[in-house]
């Protein structure tokens, strides 16, 4: 026992050193699972055409991510872990073949095909997030960092690429989005080659040391045969007593009954003010952001379509920084930020009807402010679970908190249609039609 107890510790600090000395296999996974959602974000015009709005492409992109995320948390412990990676990989180049290949143009036909696309590469993306931030359950502190910083870097990554592929470069949209097709391909080599797979097959810490020195004795075979047990999906035994009295399907209600009663507990400390911090930012992202907008001859820029990805790059920019940050910063309170957003909110708004703000450059600064509030509370909700939340209970817990981001956009896609057509009207009833100039 003290062999395998010491062998254990070697494979731990092994890890550790690994995932310091490496990008984390959840980083690569954070980054592929989200990078689908940004470049379709980021190809809406070219998807859609001038005439059709762009929430449209946000809530189709929104709307599956919500329905899985509400229903898979109650049901992903059913399927093996590696069959998740399999079909998430599937879905996702499924998914972006079928938006890439479509018809161009914006006729009825074409926008369907690529709606459907859309939907299948998302609704791989929002099992994905509840997948991979269950997950970190296993792989310690740092793998939740890793994780949210691969996210963030999605949102760097993916808009910098489409921009760069489709205008500097000069490539045509569905080459851009058939190259992408390909990315997924990266979620299988982190998962079943970079990942360790140890802690998801023992996850408790005597079942590592038990079966390390079990692995000394038993060969390579035996090893091998550990690591095909990954289709079996560990969750637990239950007593003989129980299972004859109950069949299998009474047991299946019986778990998500149970399940359901838990996720009520997680509405008030993390749900809500994960929900409130999304609505704000991706309200001001959709709805206000296209409507600040300065004279030309006061900005940086020649164009006025240009303050709108402008505003996205440095967003991501304060994004991918904060939600790197949880190794050096870690917020308690989970809803002063997201109050903060609100006002963030309220202040642009603001601007928008009444101009009191100089300069674009404090626009800069502001929004640059709404992605390190935005990403702090993504990454800090994620950490208060894993710390507050009971071990047995916080493989769930993480998988159905996710379901508030993602809830968060899907309200903000409406709420943004609404103000970004009301604050341009009001713009150009007083003598500001710079949002008609896109």
């Amino acid at each position: 026992m003290i062999d395998g107890e010491k062998n254990g510790q070697e494979r731990e600090s092994e890890r550790d050193t690994f995932m310091i000395v490496a990008p984390h296999p959840l980083a690569w996974n954070g980054l592929i699972n989200n990078i689908f959602y940004v470049i379709i974000l980021s190809a809406a015009l070219d998807l859609v055409g001038p005439s059709i709005p762009k929430a449209t492409v946000l809530l189709a992109s929104v709307i599956p991510g919500l329905t899985t995320k509400v229903i898979v948390p109650y049901v992903i412990h059913l399927v093996p872990y590696a069959l998740r990676i399999i079909i998430f990989t599937t879905l996702s180049t499924c998914g972006m073949l079928v938006v890439a290949l479509s018809p161009s143009g914006a006729d009825a036909t074409s926008v369907s095909a690529k709606i459907a696309g859309i939907v299948l590469a998302n609704i791989s993306s929002g099992a994905g997030e509840v997948n991979f931030l269950a997950l970190t359950h296993f792989y310690g502190d740092l793998s939740l960092a890793a994780w949210s910083s691969g996210t963030g870097g999605a949102g760097l990554l993916g808009a910098g690429a489409y921009a760069v592929a489709t205008t500097t470069l000069g490539f045509s949209v569905r080459a851009t989005l058939l190259a992408s097709a390909i990315v997924p391909l990266g979620m299988l080599v982190s998962f079943f080659v970079l990942l360790p797979l140890g802690p998801l097959r023992f996850p408790d810490r005597e079942e590592v040391e038990v079966a390390d020195a079990q692995e000394q004795d038993e060969g390579a075979m035996h090893r091998s045969g550990e690591r095909e047990g990954l289709l079996e999906q560990p969750t637990g035994d239950v007593s003989p007593a129980y299972a004859q009295r109950y069949s299998r399907f009474q047991r299946a209600l019986g778990d998500l009954h149970t399940r359901l009663l838990r996720a009520q507990t997680l509405v008030v400390p993390y749900m809500l003010p994960l929900f409130l911090v999304f609505v704000a930012e991706y309200t001001i992202n959709q709805g206000v952001a296209p409507t600040l907008l300065f004279p030309l001859k006061q900005s940086p820029f020649e164009h006025f379509r240009a303050f709108y990805p402008t505003y996205n790059a440095i967003y991501q920019l304060g994004v991918f920084i904060s939600r790197s940050s949880l190794p050096f910063l870690r917020i308690r309170s989970l809803y002063a930020p997201a109050f903060l957003q609100v006002a963030n909110l309220f202040a642009l708004a603001a601007h928008a009807l009444w101009p009191f703000i100089p300069t674009v450059y404090f626009v800069f600064a502001i929004v640059f402010w709404e992605g390190l509030l935005g990403g702090v509370v993504y990454v800090s909700t994620f950490a208060a679970i894993r710390e507050e939340i009971p071990d047995e209970d916080r493989e769930f817990s993480l998988g159905a908190v996710t379901v508030s981001d993602s809830a968060g956009i899907f309200t903000a896609g409406f709420l943004g249609l609404a103000m970004e057509s009301l604050l341009c009207s009001w713009q150009v009833k007083h003598g500001r039609d710079w949002c008609r100039q896109l």
